[in-house]
């Protein structure tokens, strides 16, 4: 592995890994504090990153962008859900 493939891997899992804690407490609580718009702007913006990222062939985008988009959707649907029930 590159030294800079390394160093985007240690930035992907931070990164993913600072969602864990939100989606947790979202999953066990069924309700997310966060504002509805910021989470429909993350999930657009991380499912179009990560297409963008298949389009070039860059997986650790790739799999940062898909594992983002993955825990903020789960945040949205909690919100949209609480909010329809």
């Amino acid at each position: 592995m590159v030294r800079g493939e390394l160093i985007g891997l240690m930035g992907m899992l931070l990164l993913v890994s600072s969602w864990v804690p939100q989606t947790i407490e979202t999953i066990k609580t069924k309700q997310c504090p966060l504002n509805f718009r910021f989470i429909l702007i993350y999930v657009t913006a991380s499912t179009l990153l990560t297409i963008y990222s298949y389009l070039i062939r860059d997986w650790i985008f790739l799999m940062l962008n898909a594992l983002a988009a993955f825990q903020s959707a789960v945040n949205l649907y909690i919100k949209v859900r609480g909010v329809a029930g």
